[in-house]
């Protein structure tokens, strides 16, 4: 495969290994890079994460409910973790959210001075006690910019597709993104058949298969309108059929992760060998985004 760059980042593939509870150890993140994926994101750091917090996940026939939000460590622990990695010059994205846009900002500030290369604002976590919030271009645009103001490192915007998508996009650009992360996950919900309740007590984050068709379609219809600012496809990817068709569509990038949660190490090398396979110089699909065929601006 060719290089592909993100985020300022030269990654030896597009395979990113996306933001969870995966995504929360440093030995893990060291693990995944040597697998060989192009980067890893961190769990979401937080000033201040949630405490008590039953932090479940439930596998259903097709992908995953989650109710996690943030990294349960602190902020000055994962400032040595990033250090570390920035001195072995590991290709880590730090996942960032705050309560308000100040924080988020002053966050992002100490974190660029790990030497950390790049940022994801996960500011779509919907597993919060309000809910997802991100369907507000101005809540976007706040927080994309108040962080722009603060620190010179790239920034990736993690949204939820979904109403109004295309808006919130032209507003983290506004706010000054380098790239969009999409998609977070969606509101997703099951039924337990013993006692009829909603299981693990309410509605939370889905992710898996069901996300793809939705998120290429997004990818898609950004393209079509226009808007060539990067881009992580991000949902349902469990190959490299999966990795190619986000390619296909625009992306610049895919990351994985709920797919991880079965053997994650060999589901990684068995998703990195069938990219090689498919992308690339021999393969079938760009590692460039280009505008969808028939695409009229």
């Amino acid at each position: 495969m060719r290089d592909v760059s993100i985020l300022g980042l030269q990654l030896a593939n597009p395979v990113i290994v996306g933001s969870g509870l995966l995504t929360d150890q440093e030995r893990n993140i060291r693990r995944l890079l040597e697998k060989g994926a192009g980067a890893v994101v961190t769990k979401t750091i937080h000033p201040s994460p949630p405490q008590g917090l039953d932090e479940r996940i439930l596998r259903l026939p097709v992908g995953m409910l989650n109710s996690t939000t943030y990294s349960k460590r602190s902020v000055n622990h994962w400032l040595h973790v990033l250090r570390s990695f920035a001195e072995d010059r590991l290709p880590v994205i730090a996942s960032l959210h705050a309560d308000t846009p100040a924080e988020l900002a002053a966050l992002a500030k100490d974190v660029e001075t790990t030497g950390c290369p790049a940022l994801e604002l996960g500011i779509s976590c919907l597993n919060e006690e309000d809910g997802l919030e991100d369907d507000n271009p101005d809540r976007v645009y706040a927080y994309t910019s108040e962080t722009r103001s603060r620190t010179t490192l790239p920034i990736s915007v993690k949204l939820a597709i979904g109403e109004g998508l295309q808006e919130r996009v032209r507003a983290a650009i506004a706010g000054g993104a380098d790239a969009v992360t999409l998609s977070d996950t969606i509101a997703g919900a099951a039924v337990s058949p013993t006692t009829g309740q909603l299981e693990l007590g309410g509605v939370f984050g889905y992710s898996g298969p069901g996300l793809k068709p939705l998120v290429l379609a997004a990818v898609w219809q950004l393209r079509r309108r226009g808007i060539d600012l990067p881009v992580m496809g991000c949902g349902g990817v469990s190959s490299g059929r999966d990795v190619a068709d986000y390619l296909s569509v625009g992306a610049n990038v895919a990351q994985v992760y709920t797919a991880l949660h079965t053997d994650m190490y060999q589901t990684l090398e068995r998703i990195l060998a069938e990219t090689r396979d498919l992308v690339g110089p021999q393969g079938t699909a760009p590692l460039t985004t280009g505008r969808p065929q028939g695409a009229t601006l």
